[in-house]
């Protein structure tokens, strides 16, 4: 029962802080530290043992930060770098406004108000594949998608509810919790990402549509009714926040975010298996095309090669806000695992008859719980995902299947939250309260959170 109020206690220490905004990533790895210490004090067993052991307790608490740091780092933290590093690249010429604005005018022409709204949902979801940043999609949907749907006929509530969700399944190859995701079940990240994540995800989608539909709709008419929604929250107001303005490139550089998701997907196990591409050489392939043209356009080499600053500047960015954030949150799991808690869990309902759904189900709780306190999804996920091949493979069941719902409930739980990042971005922008957009998000999400549980439980 010790090691069982160790894990407790931890994960709400580590809730109870970054609610109370502490730095996340230093609360995880703050908790985590201090449990490993708890641990080795009152543990006979060493945490490390083998050549990367110090041989020394004290020491041992540490040199666990100290090979995680090592091996994320090179790794799968290069590759998020990487991703980040592209990510804002296209911001700065002006790829990712142009794929959006392509994106969003086909619905100019459609009269049906709440159609444009979940065509609008629709069209989030698919961008997220290729802008994978929730907050940086949401600021290009607030200057582009935002006013088409208001100018349609639907409120400013409803369509910035529509912008907050629109991010919240991280689908694609390319976001960090997929990421994380592949390699731990070692598995190709487009085969994660079609055979795995959408096989999950597909039924929450298309509830989501149309629950959004629904909601929305009813929302608008109820709170017109009552007098909570007046004839101006249902005009378009002006943008005035200047990082919110979209790069005017030319409509041809939205063809060049999707480059990356092209080549994984066609040199990948289920296209062509000659030749190897991996993650981030399909990233520079894309942003070297990109700089040839864009150079090309400028007509002037020392501006277009000095834009690769921000790659650079894009990859040390992320490293602080994601990379940093893994490692300490694998820190924190570590803490978890070695206090023999989430082993004497298992094993105390392994027994059962329904014993491997009952993990999955408590696992499941846990990460949408911690995601809506902490209001991120990442690191909600990056601190139990780590634990989810072990704990599969000692109850007999599929751990790709098992963490794939984790992954896209805690983005929903982080949209349903009003101190996520991206809940700030947009009411910011809309001149919103944060309690007003997820009062729309809340229901949605629990419906989507519900079918991917169900959805899942048919996979396992």
């Amino acid at each position: 029962m010790l090691s069982i109020g160790i894990v407790i206690v931890s994960i709400l220490a580590v809730a109870y802080l970054i609610f109370k905004k502490y730095y996340a990533p230093g609360a995880l790895l703050f908790v985590g530290l201090v449990t490993l210490a708890v641990v080795a004090v009152i543990s006979p067993e060493p945490l490390i043992t083998g050549k990367k052991a110090t041989h020394l307790a004290g020491l041992d608490v540490i040199q666990i930060f100290t090979n995680l740091l090592q091996t994320r780092t090179a790794g799968l933290g290069m590759n998020i770098m990487a991703i980040a590093g592209f990510t804002y690249y296209m911001d700065k010429i002006g790829a990712s406004g142009a794929l959006v604005r392509l994106s969003v005018r086909p619905l100019k022409i459609i009269k049906a108000p709440y159609i444009v709204m979940v065509l609008g949902f629709a069209l989030s979801l698919v961008l997220n594949v290729f802008i994978t940043s929730a907050a940086g999609l949401a600021l290009l949907l607030m200057v582009s998608l935002y006013p088409v749907m208001v100018m349609a006929g639907i409120s400013r509530q409803s369509a910035a509810a529509t912008i907050l969700a629109g991010g919240c399944c991280c689908f694609g190859p390319s976001g960090g919790n997929n990421l994380l995701a592949a390699e731990l079940t070692k598995m190709h990240v487009m085969d994660f990402f079609l055979n795995v994540q959408w096989s999950v995800g597909w039924a929450a989608v298309f509830a989501m549509l149309i629950a959004h539909f629904l909601i929305q709709r009813w929302f608008d008419k109820r709170d017109l009714a009552k007098g909570i929604l007046t004839k101006e929250d249902f005009k378009v107001p002006q943008l005035t926040k200047e990082d919110s303005k979209a790069i005017n490139a030319p409509l041809l550089y939205a063809f060049f975010p999707l480059i990356p998701v092209i080549l994984l997907f066609v040199f990948s196990p289920l296209i062509y298996k000659g030749i190897r591409m991996e993650v981030v050489t399909a990233l520079l392939v894309s942003m070297f095309i990109s700089l040839f043209c864009d150079g090309l356009r400028r007509k002037n080499l020392k501006e277009s090669i000095g834009t690769l600053k921000t790659f650079a500047e894009g990859m040390g960015k992320v490293f602080t806000s994601t990379v940093f954030l893994i490692v300490c949150a694998e820190v924190f799991a570590a803490g978890l695992t070695k206090s023999g808690g989430i082993a004497e869990i298992i094993n105390s309902v392994s027994g059962m008859q329904a014993g491997g759904y009952a993990v999955f189900t408590v696992m499941f709780l846990i990460v949408v719980g911690s995601a809506f306190v902490m209001g991120s999804g990442n690191a909600a996920f990056f601190s139990f995902a780590p634990m989810i091949p072990d704990i599969a493979s000692k109850v007999g069941l599929n751990a790709a299947f098992m963490m794939s719902p984790l992954q896209l409930t805690s983005g929903m739980a982080r949209s349903s939250s009003s101190i996520a990042g991206v809940t700030i971005a947009v009411a910011g922008l809309s001149g919103l309260n944060p309690f007003d957009l997820i009062r729309r998000t809340i229901p949605v999400m629990v419906i989507a959170i519900v079918v991917t549980y169900l959805r899942t439980l048919m996979l396992l």
